[in-house]
Formats: C-alpha cells, sequence, structure tokens
C-alpha cells in the first residue's frame, strides 16, 4: 500500500519548490564538458590576434630606440585595446550562451499536477517525463506507464533496432528508482537520456541526470560539432588572407625602402609595422562573429531561436516559406462546430438545450478514439465538448481499460483504440480519422460514399477540419494485424475550426510585397485547405494540388507545376522532402516548417528548417535551423525582415571598413613615396581603431530598418558581399578621404607648418572624414539628414567619444607629448573639419540615383 501511494504521489508530479531545491543541489542537466569557451581561452585567443602582435612589437621597437613615453604608451593600448575586445568577446559569448540554453531540448513534464514544458536541462531527479514519438529523451529514467513505446538507443549500445518499452510494475517501483540500470542488461523499463522515441508514448520518472546519467558517465556529446564555414565567412576569410599578404609584402618594402633613405632600420620597421596595422581589416571577423550572434539574440526576442547562427546570413534571401497551416497559420486551438450523422448536421454553436440523444453516440465514439490524457488539440476539443454535454451520463466511460491500439500511418489515416469494457464479454473499437479513410474501413457502399462525400465537401467549405468517426465490436484471442479486419461501421462527422491568428493575413501580405512565396502545406480535406487560403489572402486559392496527385507526378511535372501552386492538401509528412527538392530546383530558396519525425528529412533539405517550439519533437529541432517558440507565422515574417537587416547592416559595416582602410594606409606610406616625415605612428593607428572597431560593430549593428526593406525582391545568394559596386564605392570614398588628407598636409607644409603641426592636420583630418564615413554609409538610400531622426545611441556615444578625445589630443600638453603633436589655430581646425566633411559628403549627392 505505502508503495501504491508513493507511485500515486509520483504521478502527480513535483512541485516547483521541490524542483527549484534539487535544481540548485544536483546542478543543470547537462553533459560533462560544454563548447562554452572560457575566459583564459579567450584570453590566449585575443592575445593571438595580428594587431595585438604588432603593437606589442611596436612598444618593443620604442623601447629598444629608448622612446619609454611612446613604448609606455603604446603597451598601455595593449592593455586597452585587450580590455575592449575581452569584453566584446564576452559580450558575444555571453549571448551565444543564452540562446545554447534556449536552444536545448525541451521536455514535458508534470509540475504540481500539470504538465509543462521546460529546458532539457532544468529536468531533475524525480521529475514526471512525458514522452511523445520524436522526444530525444532528457534524462535516464524509469518507465511507469506506456503504449507502444520503443526507443532508439544506438547511441549507447551500438545496436540500430528501437526496444521495446515495458512500464515498472508498481512492487519494484523503489527498487529500480534506487538501482539504475545500464543499457544492455535485458531491463526493458529503462530509459536513457539522449536517446530516442520512436513509437508510441508513456510517461516515466527521472532518477540520473546530467553527469550521473549514463551518456554523463561516458563523457559522450550528443551533437557534432559544425565546422564548415558558410560562403560569406569563406568570402571574408579570403579577403583578409588577400590583404594580410599584401600588408606583409607593403610592411616589407617600406622597412627597406625608409631604411635605406633614413639611414634606420629601426625606424624603418616601425614605420613598416604601421602599414602592416593600417592595411589588415582585422574588423571583418569581429563584424561578422558580431553580427551573427546579436542578429540571433534579435532574432530570439521575437520568438524565433537560431540553432546556427550562420542561418542568419540566409535568412534575408529567403524566396519561398512552406508553412503548416494548423497551429502556424491558426490558433492551434480547435472547436468543434458541426455534427454530422448520415442523415443529418448540427450546428454545435447554436445549442441552447443540450445535445440531442442521435448525436451522443458519434461524440462517445469520438472521446473513446482519442488519448485520455489528450495534448492534440483536436482531441482536447472532443474532450471539452464531452464534458459538457456527455457529463454524468452512460456514455463516458471512465472506469474502461484501453487494451491495444492501431497507430495513424500514411497508408491509413485513421487511428483506432480498442477497449475493454467490465460488463461485456466483446472489445469494443473505437476509430476515427481522416473521411475517406474511415469510409474504407466501413467498405461503404457508392452511395453511401456520395452522401459522405457531399457532408465532407460542405464542411470543408467552411474552412472546418473534417474527421470520420466509426465503431466496431471484436471477439477473438489475436487482434488483427491491420484496421481493416475489424467490422466497422459509420458513426459520423465532426467538423472543427482552429481560428486564423490575427496577424497572418497581413503578414501574407507583407511576404508578397517582398516578392516571397507563401506556400501552405496541409494534411487537411482539399476544401478546407482553400477555404483557408482564401480568408489570409494566398493567391490562386483555388489551385491545389493533393498528395495523391503528388505521387502521380513525376519530377519534371512536379516542377512546373509547383511555379504556380501554392497550396498543397492531403499531404503526407514524407511528401514535404519532395515538395522541398522541387522548389530547390526551381532555383528557390525554401524555407520549410515542420514538427513531426518525419519532417526531419525536409527541415534538413531546406535551406531554411523551421521546427515548431511549441508542439514539435525534438528531432524535428535538431534537424531544423530555427525553432519558433510560439508555431506563429508572424514570427518567421519578422525573422526573414530581420535578416534582411542584419544582411544590409553588415554590408555597410564591410564597406566602411573597405573605405576607411584607404586613407590610413595611405597615410602610413607617405613617408617612402614623399621623403615627408612620419604621419602617422602606431599609437594614431591604435585611437582610429578605438573609432573603427565599435563604429563597424555596435553603431551598424544597431542600425534599424531602411525605409522599404520588405518592398524589394530577396537578395540572390550567390551575390557576394563584396560586389562590384561596393568595391568601387568604398575605394572611392576611402580615396577622395586620403586626397583630402595629403591637400592638408601638403597645404600645411606650404605655410611653413613643422611636422608635429602637419601630423595634427592630418589626424584631425582623418578623425573627421571617419565619422563622416559613419553617417553616410548609415542608408545607401536616404540622406544624411533624414538618417539622423532614426534613433541609434551608440552612434552619438562613438560621434561624442571621438570628439572629446580629439580635443584633448590636440589641446592638452599631455597628449602633444604622447602623440607628437602641437596647438593648432582655429582655421587650421575649420580647414580639417571642412576637408574632412567635402571628401565624404559628395556621396549624399549620389543617393537615390
Amino acid at each position: 500500500m505505502a508503495t501504491e501511494k508513493t507511485l500515486q504521489h509520483a504521478m502527480q508530479g513535483l512541485t516547483r519548490a521541490e524542483a527549484s531545491a534539487r535544481l540548485k543541489h544536483d546542478g543543470y542537466n547537462a553533459l560533462p564538458g560544454s563548447d562554452k569557451r572560457q575566459f583564459g581561452r579567450i584570453v590566449l585567443d585575443v592575445l593571438r590576434e595580428p594587431m595585438l602582435l604588432m603593437l606589442v612589437a611596436a612598444g618593443g621597437i620604442y623601447l629598444l630606440l629608448g622612446d619609454i613615453n611612446d613604448a609606455l604608451m603604446l603597451l598601455g593600448f595593449v592593455c586597452l585595446v585587450l580590455g575592449m575586445t575581452l569584453f566584446q568577446e564576452y559580450r558575444t559569448e555571453k549571448v551565444l550562451e543564452s540562446l545554447r540554453n534556449l536552444t536545448s531540448p525541451r521536455a514535458l513534464v508534470v509540475r504540481e499536477g500539470a504538465a509543462t514544458r521546460i529546458a532539457g536541462r532544468e529536468v531533475v531527479f524525480g521529475d514526471l517525463l512525458i514522452l511523445n514519438e520524436g522526444d530525444i529523451i532528457p534524462a535516464d529514467a524509469i518507465v511507469i506507464e506506456c503504449s507502444n513505446l520503443s526507443a532508439d538507443e544506438s547511441l549507447l549500445s551500438g545496436e540500430s533496432a528501437p526496444v521495446d518499452k515495458r512500464a515498472c510494475l508498481h512492487e519494484q517501483f523503489h527498487a529500480h528508482t534506487l538501482s539504475p540500470q545500464p543499457p544492455g542488461d535485458n531491463d526493458y523499463t529503462h530509459i536513457y537520456s539522449g536517446t530516442l522515441v520512436v513509437q508510441g508514448r508513456g510517461k516515466a520518472i527521472v532518477y540520473a541526470t546530467g553527469s550521473r546519467s549514463e551518456i554523463g558517465k561516458i563523457g559522450k556529446s550528443l551533437k557534432a560539432l559544425e565546422t564548415e564555414n558558410t560562403p560569406l565567412q569563406k568570402e571574408i576569410n579570403r579577403l583578409i588572407r588577400w590583404m594580410a599578404m599584401i600588408g606583409a609584402i607593403f610592411c616589407l618594402l617600406l622597412t627597406i625602402l625608409y631604411a635605406v633613405n633614413h639611414s634606420s632600420w629601426l625606424q624603418g620597421l616601425l614605420a613598416g609595422i604601421t602599414l602592416a596595422m593600417s592595411i589588415l581589416p582585422e574588423e571583418y571577423t569581429v563584424v561578422l562573429i558580431f553580427f551573427m550572434a546579436m542578429g540571433a539574440w534579435r532574432i530570439s526576442r521575437h520568438h524565433v531561436l537560431a540553432r546556427r547562427i550562420n542561418t542568419v546570413e540566409t535568412l534575408g534571401s529567403a524566396t519561398v516559406l512552406c508553412v503548416d497551416k494548423t497551429g502556424t497559420l491558426t490558433q492551434n486551438h480547435m472547436q468543434i462546430q458541426l455534427l454530422g450523422t448520415a442523415d443529418s448536421m448540427l450546428e454545435v454553436t447554436d445549442l441552447q438545450n443540450g445535445l440531442p440523444e442521435k448525436y451522443h453516440e458519434l461524440l462517445e465514439f469520438a472521446v473513446l478514439s482519442s488519448d485520455t490524457d489528450a495534448f492534440d488539440p483536436m482531441e482536447k476539443a472532443i474532450h471539452a465538448l464531452a464534458s459538457n454535454f456527455l457529463k454524468d451520463t452512460e456514455h463516458i466511460h471512465q472506469d474502461w481499460i484501453k487494451v491495444h491500439e492501431y497507430a495513424l500511418s500514411p497508408q491509413q489515416l485513421a487511428l483506432s483504440r480498442v477497449w475493454k469494457a467490465r460488463e461485456r464479454e466483446e472489445f469494443v473499437v473505437a476509430s476515427k480519422g481522416a473521411p475517406e479513410a474511415i469510409a474504407d474501413l466501413c467498405h461503404l457502399h457508392a452511395d453511401a460514399t456520395a452522401r459522405l462525400e457531399q457532408q465532407v465537401r460542405l464542411m470543408a467549405e467552411r474552412g472546418l477540419r473534417v474527421l470520420g468517426v466509426a465503431r466496431a465490436l471484436y471477439r477473438g484471442p489475436q487482434w488483427p494485424d491491420i484496421q481493416h479486419d475489424f467490422e466497422f461501421s459509420f458513426v459520423g462527422l465532426i467538423g472543427l475550426a482552429d481560428p486564423l491568428r490575427p496577424t497572418v493575413k497581413q503578414a501574407i501580405a507583407e511576404c508578397m510585397t517582398a516578392g516571397i512565396r507563401t506556400v501552405m502545406i496541409t494534411g487537411d480535406y482539399t476544401a478546407t485547405a482553400s477555404a483557408i487560403a482564401r480568408q489570409i489572402g494566398l493567391p490562386n486559392s483555388e489551385t491545389v494540388i493533393t498528395g495523391a496527385e503528388l505521387d502521380r507526378m513525376d519530377e519534371e511535372t512536379l516542377r512546373k507545376r509547383i511555379r504556380e501552386c501554392n497550396i498543397f492538401a492531403r499531404i503526407v509528412p514524407q511528401q514535404k522532402l519532395r515538395l522541398v527538392n522541387a522548389l530547390k530546383d526551381n532555383a528557390e530558396i525554401v524555407a520549410m516548417t515542420g514538427d513531426g519525425v518525419n519532417d526531419a528529412p525536409a527541415l534538413k533539405a531546406a535551406h531554411i528548417g523551421i521546427a515548431m517550439g511549441d508542439r514539435g519533437t525534438d528531432v524535428a529541432r535538431e534537424a531544423a535551423s530555427l525553432v519558433l517558440l510560439h508555431d506563429d507565422f508572424s514570427s518567421i515574417v519578422q525573422a526573414v525582415k530581420l535578416g534582411r537587416i542584419i544582411f544590409d547592416n553588415m554590408r555597410k559595416a564591410m564597406s566602411y571598413i573597405f573605405a576607411v582602410h584607404i586613407p590610413i594606409a595611405g597615410l602610413a606610406m607617405m613617408p617612402a613615396i614623399s621623403g615627408w616625415p612620419v604621419l602617422l605612428f602606431p599609437i594614431h593607428i591604435v585611437f582610429l581603431e578605438m573609432i573603427i572597431n565599435p563604429a563597424c560593430s555596435i553603431v551598424f549593428e544597431n542600425e534599424p530598418a531602411e525605409s522599404g526593406i520588405m518592398h524589394r525582391p530577396p537578395r540572390n545568394p550567390k551575390e557576394p558581399l563584396f560586389g562590384r559596386k561596393m568595391i568601387l564605392a568604398s575605394l572611392m570614398q576611402g580615396s577622395l578621404l586620403f586626397l583630402a588628407c595629403l591637400a592638408v598636409v601638403y597645404f600645411s607644409f606650404l605655410q611653413g607648418a613643422s611636422e608635429n603641426t602637419a601630423r595634427t592636420l592630418a589626424f584631425a583630418t582623418i578623425v573627421t572624414g571617419n565619422l563622416a564615413l559613419i553617417l553616410v554609409n548609415r542608408s545607401w538610400h536616404e540622406s544624411m539628414l533624414a538618417t539622423l531622426k532614426r534613433h541609434n545611441i551608440a552612434l552619438w556615444a562613438v560621434i561624442l567619444g571621438a570628439g572629446i578625445f580629439l580635443g584633448l589630443a590636440i589641446w592638452l600638453p599631455l597628449f602633444h607629448t604622447l602623440f607628437h603633436f602641437t596647438i593648432v589655430t582655429a582655421s587650421q581646425l575649420v580647414l580639417c573639419i571642412t576637408a574632412g566633411l567635402a571628401s565624404v559628403l559628395w556621396i549624399e549627392l549620389l543617393k537615390g540615383k
């Protein structure tokens, strides 16, 4: 009796207080080892950066030259740059860590008597797990209730065949819970962390989490690390390699030229290092990582989790969104609106005086063919209506025992459950499913089938999801192999409505404006799919391809038909892969939603696989690139919009980096070319990098969307980030700023200015031009005055900080020594500001052309 009470208590699940205490005591349900980079690793990676190494080398040369002030200043900047880089790396890593936590496998547990979905890492000892087909088991547990449950344990055992599971006997409950059983010992009541439920459903109580689980003990990792770079990463890496080679060559040439002309190898090496620092675009890698991580974080705020942050790069080029109807376009909250028998139909919403007796049997067998603890929205609706109208009647059978069931399959779109009543010798069989499948099970004659089809069409034209219900009695020692072997009788039809999400119609219109097709894929009846398509404004709502038609098409026919058809009805999950491949063959960039185990191949094949967070299986989430937390279509559209914003802003940042390095490199080369004194030292490059780094990452990443970003077609994914137009524009911007700096320096020398004065003016000009480059590159379509109205606090922080620092460097004697500057007149400063702005603001004349 004590065991029974203990088991009954366990079936209620833990309280939140118990779960919190156990989580605090045992720690998170995470495997040993993590892909999180530790602080020491980040420090080592930063110290290996070429820019930092060159700063250290320059500081060492100053020490050899006896210039202690410059050496200490540079080494101080090394610490400052190290601190800034570590902060940015730490921030990026924190974003990635939060995304890893959010995208960990989910678990359905019972807490305080209610089913609750939590992150798998929050599962604790004693939790009651609810398991369904397609779930990845989050912890080692003992099965206490199951139906046709089997698991793939090949991860642990190496055996590919699924292992059938059975429930632990009540009297064994304590012993099994306290004595975990390793896999392979012929105990079929245990399930193990990381293994996959391939069939059935069940409930289990957790006895080991994290490192205490079997997979934790042997230290295996479930996820293979993805090491292949995206096309964008490869493009940037190629550019950095080329720039590094060019920098090294010019560094060597400048060192030799300077040493020959000025008879000083150390000064020549210093000039060479300065040039190399000015050429090396080390910001590109920072921008890519930062934009991808922050993009994934921004998308997560719209209830979309990027399991692979590189997907952010692909989002902006999506041309087709393939979506499920139920739960994505609709609210996934079903309500029964119509009940139909062989000769009548009843509007449920009009009921005033209870449910007529002739419909009791229909509702009774709909309940018997549904899960007792229903999670499916349609089954919830059936139970809700039954509790309203059949409560306390003979049609509710809480004392009946379910003894067998037949699952839904692609070959038979119906499921059946077999019940044993204590007062009856025969078994009662209840079945529900697609009307045509139920008609097939009942072997209806032609006239009855025609009447049924007419009823289904009338219900479907109203946008209702239609289910057929049948019943049978059975006596026999063994269960039939298939449902067809029962003698079914037709009971009736149920019409369910799933209201559209209020944001869907506007989101569909936004997709059309943005040149993105929306393709609806549903298992519903053709008329239902057309009705929903009309309601949401989907084009060609009368053109529908069914699953049966799809099976009869060859690949060439499908590729032609799919160009115009936006609605696919009566589709089973296995057919989604054909649809994805056909769209890809038509050069479409495909985003595909899915929630089931069988959806995984299609999700994997799509350019952007999107798994359902609320109702999706762990297998679907593992195969997908994105996870929708709220299963809302408008979230997908927002993610696409954010993808376009992120790519736009990344391109602006890359263009700015390319442009700003040209005048810096040009001024660093001038001493060898013209015989002028050195205009830029490493300390000046560091200061400029302190403007460039936050500008190219934080400022541009914070830029809001360009007007009309969703009124243009998707970008071509084959289009390179550094296109010809972008390179030419950046070259022109950087070259004209370089010429402006040369003009100011040349004019100052004509006026008899000293070396320090010319250096001060050149530096002021390049800083002014740098800030102007940031302002004009915020938008390539809107004027700079228009963009000033857009909120971007990071922009003003960078401009204000740069302005204050430049002012201090020009007017404070302490900085004169450190930067080799001198005081300049107001007219000279106005000349620098005018030259810097004029060299860049010409771009405003070309915007919009």
